[in-house]
């Protein structure tokens, strides 16, 4: 059996959907509200879980706080059979919020107040040593606090486990965090924010990860949205097509690739098929509303 781990946040997602995102100082009506589960690394946990096949345990380190939400989270993540011996629950915090505008188009706006995320710690992060020990691939993102992503990093590169950070949302890293990773997987943005050069073409692109690979991340696969992805792999690059769908909500778009890409990568596919298979994932994740709630199910894929 393989171990897979997840470390990272969760989120309740409140959801207003608009013909147009609402522009600075604008204020429109809602068309629609709803409460979705999310978050950024229970979202990448949820695709793993989702896709994985019988051979894989998916486990996931965050922090919920002590509300009614994370109660609802631990029952719906532990029905896709997640193992969340690693969570923990933060006293007198609220679980982290996110509030999520959404256009006719699929893309969105999102702000998000960390809540129990801010207290994942480089400690919480040790105690789970063991967890590490036995895992084959990390997979971890930047929504928690830097000093346990840096602790996570480290500790899986102690124990030989494949590390995969998902640098969102988009910040600047130090040359040791980025010196912990083996595959890095910004958008645009992110990569923008990185490497100091903006992604507008395959060129641009090839730019921004031979930036990152001289930082020290052997893989660099540079999300392009509708576009598919950008694979750069010890300075080879090529353009990964995304299948073409109807989008109508990107939320969890790049949460599935990140997840899909783990678990391909651990079956023992090639980079390019596991970028190929996150991309599928994605594509299908696009077409539904909400973030947990629009991540496909293995069975999708076949």
């Amino acid at each position: 059996m393989s171990t897979l781990l997840v470390v990272g946040s969760a989120n309740a997602d409140h959801v207003l959907t608009f013909d147009e995102l609402p522009q600075a100082g604008q204020t429109l009506i809602s068309q629609q509200y709803r409460l979705e589960l999310g978050g950024k690394g229970a979202n990448q946990a949820v695709a793993a879980a989702r896709l994985r096949n019988a051979d894989q345990n998916i486990y996931f380190i965050s922090a919920l706080g002590d509300d009614s939400n994370a109660a609802t989270m631990r029952k719906t993540w532990a029905a896709d059979g997640i193992d969340l011996s690693g969570c923990y629950e933060i006293a007198n915090q609220s679980t982290g919020t996110a509030v999520i505008f959404v256009n006719q188009h699929g893309e969105n706006s999102i702000g998000v107040v960390p809540g129990a995320n801010a207290y994942l710690s480089a400690q919480h992060i040790q105690q789970q040593q063991a967890l590490f020990a036995q895992a084959d691939y990390m997979l971890i993102q930047l929504e928690t606090p830097i000093d346990s992503v840096q602790q996570a990093l480290t500790l899986a590169k102690q124990y030989h486990c494949t590390t995969i950070l998902n640098p969102a949302p988009a910040a600047t890293l130090s040359h040791v965090v980025l010196s912990l990773i083996d595959i890095i997987t910004p958008n645009e943005t992110e990569a923008l924010a990185l490497s100091g050069i903006e992604v507008v073409d395959q060129q641009s692109a090839s730019k921004a990860a031979e930036y990152l690979h001289q930082q020290g991340i052997n893989i660099v696969i540079i999300t392009l949205g509708s576009k598919g992805a950008y694979l750069s792999e010890q300075g080879q690059g090529q353009i990964i097509p995304a299948p073409t769908v109807s989008a109508v909500d990107t939320v969890a778009a790049g949460d599935t690739f990140n997840g899909a890409l783990m678990v391909a990568l651990d079956e023992g596919k090639s980079i390019k098929d596991a970028v190929e298979f996150a991309n599928k994932a994605s594509s299908i994740a696009v077409t539904h509303h909400g973030a947990q709630s629009s991540i496909p199910y293995r069975k999708e894929l076949i």
